[in-house]
C-alpha cells in the first residue's frame, strides 16, 4: 500500500512514536512489535497521527478561537467549566475533517479489513493524547472510545467524536489539574480490530497492588461482556490476586485469592439493525443469576493473563495498568491496552502514614476501601454529575457509582462512597491520584445514609471500608524509617488481619512471628468448622439458611472453609515471602467458638474457658479432630500447592510433651509431616510446664515462641480477663522473667529458634534490654508498636556491645 502521510500501522509504531501517536497507540505498537512474537495476543490496527488532528485544527481555523475561549476558564472554582466545555465541543463538532485525512482513513481501514479477511471489519476507535499514559498522570477515561464501529462512514464519525472528547468538561479540568496546557496536547486516534468480548468477558489488570503498592502481586479484575462496565464503575467484578514469584512454576498454583463479584450488568453490542449511529452500538442488561455466581475466567486463563502481564511489566520495566478482552467467537484472550501505573511510583516508601480511628459508632455501610485514610463530613447524595453544584467543599459524595464524568466535582469531596464499582475502575484510579478517601461497591450506601447526615468514612481497617454514623475522632501518625537500621535480633510482626499484610510488609521487618488465624475464621469464614463438617447436626433453620448463603458456589462446606483459610494465610505468606511467617493453629476458647455461626450447637459451656478446652487439647480429640483436619488441609494447600514454603506452623497451649506428640501425629495424618518440604513446627511457650520440660519439648518441636500474656497469667495465677486483679498482671515480675530466661537458654542449648510475642518490649525499653541480654532470636510486635520496638532493640544491642 502507498505510504500514507497521516497513518501509521501498529507494525510501524514503537514507544519512540509517542509524539506522533500518543501514549496509548505508542504502547499498542510497542507490544504488537515486541511482545506479540513472544505469544502475547495483540489485535492489529493503525493510528491516525497527532499531525492529522493539528491539520484538522488549522484547516478549520480553530486555534485562536479555542485559545480565546479557554483563557476565559475560571481555573479556581471552575464555575464556568460547563459553558466553556460546551462551546469548545460545538466548535470541534461543527468543523470538517479534511478530505485528505478521510481518504487516508478509508484506505487504511480497507487494508486492515483485508488483512483480517473481513469486509467492513468491526473496530474499536480510541483516543490517544500525546501527553496520555505518562508515569505522572493516567488520563484514565478522560477521552472517548467507540466500540464495534463498522464501515468507513462510522469510522470517520468516531474519529471526529474522539476529537470532540478532547474538550469534555472532565478532560479540560483534568489537564488543568495536572498542569497541561490545552493546546499543547494533540490527539491521535487508534483504530483496532474489535475483540468480541461482548460474547465473553473482559477486564483490567494491575501488575502492582493498586492500594498499597506491593510489587509481588498481579491483580486481575474481570466481568462478563464489554469492559466499559468496569471502567465506569457500574459493576462489582471478579478479582484474582496472583503471586509473581510462583507464577512460572508449573508445580505450584500462583493464585493466592479469588473473589466472585456480583457482575450485575453485562454490556453487549446491539444488533446491526438497531444501529443508527456510533452512539447506539451497545446495550446494558442485567446479568443472569447463574453467571453472576460464576467466575468469568478459569484458573488457567487467569494464569495465562498474569504471565502475559508480567512479561509486559518486565518489558516496560515499570508497574503497568493493562486491559484484556476475551473474544467469544474464537475463545482467544487478547491484550488491548497497556499504560504505566501512575500512583505508587511517586511515593516515598520510607515514610508510612497511619490513620487510626479512636472511636466507633453505628455501621451504616461497608464496601471496598481505596487507600488507608479517614474522612469525616456531611453526606451529600447526588444522582448525576449534573447535580455537582449541590456538593460543598469538604462534604462526602454519596452516589450510585462514579465514572470519569464525575471528575470535575470530585476534588471538592472529602470522600466518596458508592453503591457500585470495583477497585480497578477508572474512577478508583482518579480517586487515588487525587488522594481522596473512597469506598466503592457498598451495595446500599444511598439507602442507608441520609442526605446531609454527618458520617465518618474509614479506609484504615483493611481492604473493607466502613461508613460510620457521626463525626468520629481519629488521628494521623507518621513513621519515618529512612535511616532505621535493622537490629541483629529479628523484629517481626504479630498479625491478625491478612488485608493489612501487603502494606505492612513494606515496613522494616524480618517476617511474621505470630499470625493469628482466628481473625480470618471469625471475619472471613464466619462459620464454626464443625458446622461444615457435620451439617446434619444443625437443627436451627435460620442457621442452616445462613450457612447455605455464605457458602453459595460451594457444593461442600468443608472446601469453602479450606479455601478461605488458605487464602487468608497465603496473602500474608506472599506479602512477606521469602521471610518466615509463623502461623499459629486455632486458639479460640469454647465461648469464642460458640460465637461463630452454628457454634452453639457444638460447643460445651465451660466455667473457665481460658483454662479449658483450647489449643492443642482440641486437635486430637474425637470432638474436634475433623475440624482440625480442615486447618491442616488449608496449611497443606498453602505450602504444597501454592509453594509458600516460608510458612511455619505453631501449636498453642500444649500442656504436656505427650500432648505435643499426639498433635504432631494428628498433623501427619493430615499430610503435614515435620521436616517434609522443610516444614517446621513451633510451640507456644505459655504454660510453666513448657518451661520446666523445655528440653523435652525441644526434641519434638523446631522452635519456641514465648506468649508472654498467658505465661504471665499462669505464672502469677491471674485471670487476665478479670479487672479485679488486673493491677497484679506484670510481665516484668521476677518469676515471669525467670521463666522467660530459662526458655531462651533451653532453646539455645538445643539449637532451636526462640522468640517472644508481646507488647512489653516496645512499651518498656528495659524489658527489651532483658530479652536482648538473654540472647533471644526474635521479638514480634503489633504493627503500631513495631518502629518503637526496633528502636528499643537497637538501643539494647548498643548497650550490650
Amino acid at each position: 500500500m502507498t505510504k500514507l502521510n497521516h497513518i501509521l500501522f501498529f507494525n510501524e509504531i514503537s514507544l519512540d512514536s509517542i509524539d506522533e501517536v500518543g501514549g496509548k497507540n505508542a504502547s499498542l505498537g510497542e507490544m504488537y512489535n515486541q511482545l506479540k512474537p513472544m505469544g502475547i495476543a495483540i489485535p492489529n490496527g493503525f493510528a491516525l497521527t497527532a499531525n492529522a488532528y493539528r491539520l484538522f485544527r488549522t484547516a478549520n481555523h480553530l486555534e485562536k478561537k479555542l485559545t480565546d475561549l479557554l483563557e476565559k476558564l475560571d481555573k479556581d472554582e471552575y464555575s464556568n467549566l460547563s459553558d466553556i466545555g460546551k462551546k469548545a465541543r460545538t466548535l470541534i463538532l461543527s468543523a470538517t475533517i479534511p478530505q485528505e485525512i478521510c481518504d487516508e482513513i478509508n484506505l487504511a481501514y480497507k487494508a486492515l479489513s483485508k488483512q483480517c479477511d473481513i469486509t467492513n471489519l468491526d473496530v474499536a476507535v480510541r483516543s490517544s493524547a500525546t501527553s496520555e499514559d505518562l508515569p505522572t498522570a493516567s488520563f484514565a477515561g478522560q477521552m472517548q472510545s467507540y466500540l464495534n464501529i463498522s464501515g468507513e462512514k462510522q469510522v470517520i464519525d468516531a474519529v471526529h467524536n474522539c476529537y470532540v472528547s478532547l474538550f469534555t468538561d472532565r478532560a479540560i479540568k483534568y489537564r488543568n489539574d495536572m498542569g497541561f496546557s490545552d493546546l499543547d496536547i494533540a490527539i491521535s486516534v487508534g483504530i483496532q480490530q474489535m475483540v468480541r468480548s461482548d460474547k465473553s468477558a473482559s477486564g483490567v489488570v494491575f501488575t502492582i497492588d493498586p492500594d498499597t503498592g506491593f510489587k509481588n502481586t498481579i491483580i486481575i479484575n474481570g466481568i462478563w461482556g464489554l469492559g466499559e462496565n468496569i471502567v465506569q464503575g457500574i459493576v462489582t467484578p471478579d478479582e484474582w490476586v496472583v503471586f509473581k514469584p510462583t507464577l512460572h512454576n508449573g508445580n505450584w498454583s500462583p493464585i493466592l485469592k479469588k473473589t466472585c463479584g456480583s457482575k450485575e450488568f453485562t454490556m453487549r453490542y446491539s444488533d446491526k439493525k438497531e444501529r443508527n449511529s456510533i452512539e447506539t452500538t451497545i446495550r446494558n442488561s442485567v446479568t443472569s443469576l447463574e453467571k453472576q455466581n460464576k467466575y468469568c475466567l478459569t484458573d488457567n486463563e487467569v494464569i495465562q493473563i498474569a504471565q502475559w502481564c508480567y512479561a509486559i511489566e518486565k518489558h516496560y520495566r515499570k508497574p503497568m495498568d493493562i486491559e484484556w478482552a476475551k473474544d467469544g467467537l474464537n475463545d482467544q484472550i487478547y491484550i488491548v491496552q497497556a499504560r504505566p501505573e501512575t500512583i505508587h511510583g511517586l511515593k516515598n516508601r520510607n515514610i508510612q502514614t497511619t490513620y487510626t480511628l479512636l472511636e466507633k459508632s453505628k455501621v451504616l455501610a461497608k464496601g471496598i476501601a481505596l487507600g488507608d485514610k479517614i474522612a469525616t463530613g456531611k453526606a451529600r447524595f447526588l444522582e448525576s454529575p449534573a447535580e455537582g453544584h449541590k456538593l460543598q467543599k469538604g462534604e462526602i459524595l454519596i452516589a450510585d457509582f462514579t465514572n470519569p464524568d464525575w471528575d470535575p466535582i470530585l476534588k471538592k469531596a472529602a470522600g466518596i462512597v458508592t453503591n457500585k464499582g470495583g477497585r480497578t475502575s477508572h474512577a478508583a484510579i482518579i480517586a487515588r491520584e487525587l488522594g481522596t478517601v473512597a469506598i466503592v461497591g457498598c451495595g446500599n450506601a444511598s439507602e442507608c445514609i441520609a442526605d446531609g447526615q454527618e458520617i465518618t468514612v474509614c479506609c484504615s481497617e483493611g481492604k473493607e471500608g466502613i461508613v460510620y454514623d457521626g463525626k468520629l475522632k481519629w488521628e494521623i501518625n507518621e513513621d519515618d524509617f529512612t535511616n532505621l537500621i535493622l537490629p541483629e535480633t529479628d523484629p517481626m510482626f504479630i498479625l491478625a488481619d491478612p488485608e493489612r499484610a501487603f502494606e505492612l510488609s513494606q515496613y522494616p521487618n524480618k517476617g511474621v512471628g505470630l499470625l493469628r488465624i482466628e481473625f480470618a475464621i471469625s471475619n472471613s469464614i464466619k462459620i464454626h468448622p464443625l458446622a461444615v463438617c457435620e451439617p446434619e447436626k444443625i437443627t436451627n433453620k435460620e442457621t442452616i439458611k445462613t450457612i447455605k448463603e455464605i457458602t453459595k458456589g460451594y457444593e461442600d462446606g468443608k472446601k469453602y472453609f479450606v479455601d478461605k483459610l488458605s487464602e487468608a494465610v497465603s496473602i500474608v505468606a506472599a506479602a512477606f515471602y521469602p521471610k518466615d511467617v509463623i502461623v499459629r493453629m486455632s486458639d479460640f476458647k469454647s465461648n469464642e467458638y460458640a460465637s461463630l455461626i452454628g457454634g452453639t450447637e457444638f460447643e460445651p459451656n465451660e466455667e473457665n474457658p481460658m483454662l479449658g478446652f483450647r489449643g492443642a487439647s482440641r486437635y486430637y480429640s474425637d470432638f474436634y479432630r475433623k475440624a482440625f483436619a480442615l486447618e491442616c488441609l488449608a496449611m497443606k494447600k498453602v505450602r504444597n500447592q501454592m509453594g509458600l514454603l516460608n510458612v511455619k506452623l505453631m501449636i498453642p497451649f500444649c500442656r504436656t510433651v505427650e500432648e505435643g506428640e499426639k498433635v504432631i501425629a494428628e498433623m501427619e495424618k493430615n499430610g503435614l509431616v515435620r521436616g517434609e518440604n522443610g516444614l517446621e513446627i513451633y510451640m507456644m511457650v505459655e504454660i510453666p510446664s513448657n518451661v520446666i520440660l523445655a528440653n523435652e519439648f525441644a526434641k519434638i518441636f523446631d522452635g519456641f515462641s514465648i506468649g508472654s500474656n498467658d505465661l504471665t497469667q499462669l505464672t502469677l495465677g491471674i485471670d487476665r480477663d478479670s479487672h479485679l486483679v488486673s493491677s497484679l498482671f506484670n510481665e516484668e515480675n521476677a518469676a515471669v522473667k525467670h521463666l522467660i530466661g530459662k526458655t531462651i537458654h533451653a532453646a539455645r542449648l538445643n539449637n532451636i529458634k526462640v522468640g517472644l510475642c508481646g507488647q512489653a518490649p516496645s512499651d518498656l525499653p528495659e524489658f527489651a534490654q532483658f530479652l536482648v541480654d538473654e540472647g533471644i532470636d526474635s521479638i514480634s510486635f503489633n504493627p503500631d508498636a513495631l518502629i518503637k520496638g526496633i528502636e528499643n532493640i537497637l538501643e539494647a544491642e548498643q548497650i550490650l556491645k
